[in-house]
């Protein structure tokens, strides 16, 4: 699958843009604030009904507008009979409105997936540096798109979760224990499916993840990424049970799924203490390249690649390496980004692929070069 056409409409920085795509490279130059990273979420956006970067859906607004419109076509094959279309809009203080193919959907989550995508981009650190309910996100990114029934167990067992809590914050002669005994089986029920589905995925994951790894990096390190759940201690219904009264003095629930982290470790120690910047972009690129060969399997299709500014703070040995990965075969349609125009220029004489070369300025597109015809 790949992105044909892309009109955006008040998104953020971009008043209006309208592009023709290549089916496999698109290479966007500027500088920074210029729109680059807008456009990219952009199309990430249509994919997965948000912001890679905003919670809310109403920042993403264009300043002293009402509205965005976010509308793509797009082809399975080489077709033109074959067009799909996603479009969404929303006003201030409106409805988001989510359209595939003319129908509206009557769930969001019911599109996560029909256009599979990864993006990678530099807040991607936030998967070392921050807490684990970023390492969350990230498997959550990774299973839902390719499984229905995760995405749909992940977001029971966070609405049983929200009861539960708010129940725990009433005084404990006022919880109502028999309501919690059942959020407890639903949570147990739920939990047990979404702790199964994650091991799986990570056991599937490393194999491939140190692969592609060595293959940027030149194979000069030994990675690791482990997962950890409280399940790994019994089923969440006992656990749930036993910590009923420590959970009613902190006010929240302190056992389940919702802790459950990822372990990163560089050459046997942790890589937010150990690792350089070079090793990290690297660990970070390799998660989400093997992301991106897990979906694909899944799916059946190479998802859409965003690559946003990620040649920054890696050795030229790397962007080599990296740069000949992902124009290799089994890679389907690429956006990339970088203000540095000579690294395109690079790239994009050593490729025969065919490719766009378009400069972003104040939100606005130019066409700078494409390849021979």
């Amino acid at each position: 699958m790949y992105l044909k056409y892309l009109s955006v409409s008040n998104f953020k920085n971009i008043e209006q843009l309208d592009i023709d795509c290549s089916p496999v490279l698109n290479c966007f130059v500027g500088n920074n604030g210029e729109g680059k990273t807008n456009l990219l979420d952009g199309i990430y956006y249509l994919s997965m009904c948000k912001s890679k970067f905003v919670a809310s859906d109403y920042v993403n607004i264009r300043n002293n507008e009402d509205y965005f419109m976010l509308k793509a076509s797009y082809s399975r094959d080489d077709r033109d009979d074959n067009e799909e279309i996603a479009s969404c809009g929303i006003k201030r203080n409106g409805k988001k409105t989510f359209k595939y193919n003319s129908k509206e959907y009557r769930k969001l989550s019911e599109h996560v997936g029909v256009i599979p995508l990864v993006f990678i981009t530099p807040s991607d650190t936030s998967l070392i540096n921050s807490g684990s309910e970023e390492r969350r996100k990230f498997i959550n990114s990774v299973i839902s798109q390719t499984d229905r029934q995760y995405l749909d167990a992940l977001i029971r067992y966070n609405n049983v979760l929200m009861n539960r809590n708010k129940m725990l914050k009433y005084r404990v002669s006022e919880i109502d224990f028999s309501f919690i005994d059942t959020l407890n089986e639903q949570m147990s029920i739920y939990g047990q499916m979404i702790y199964e589905k994650r091991k799986t995925m990570l056991e599937l994951f490393l194999p491939a993840f140190r692969e592609i790894y060595n293959a940027v990096s030149g194979g000069k390190d030994f990675v690791s990424l482990s997962y950890r759940s409280d399940l790994e201690k019994g089923n969440l219904k006992s656990l749930l049970e036993a910590n009923l009264e420590r959970d009613c003095a902190l006010q929240y629930t302190s056992a389940g799924v919702h802790r459950d982290d990822l372990i990163m470790e560089i050459n046997g120690r942790t890589l937010k203490n150990s690792g350089s910047q070079g090793q990290q972009k690297t660990y970070l690129i390799a998660m989400m390249m093997t992301q991106f060969r897990i979906i694909k399997q899944h799916a059946g299709i190479p998802p859409i690649l965003l690559l946003d500014d990620i040649f920054d703070k890696l050795d030229i040995e790397r962007v080599e390496r990296l740069i000949a990965f992902v124009t290799g075969n089994g890679f389907g349609q690429i956006f990339l980004t970088d203000s540095n125009k000579s690294r395109l220029d690079i790239l994009l004489e050593k490729t025969d692929a065919n490719y766009r070369l378009f400069k972003m300025n104040s939100g606005n597109v130019e066409l700078l070069q494409s390849s021979p015809q």
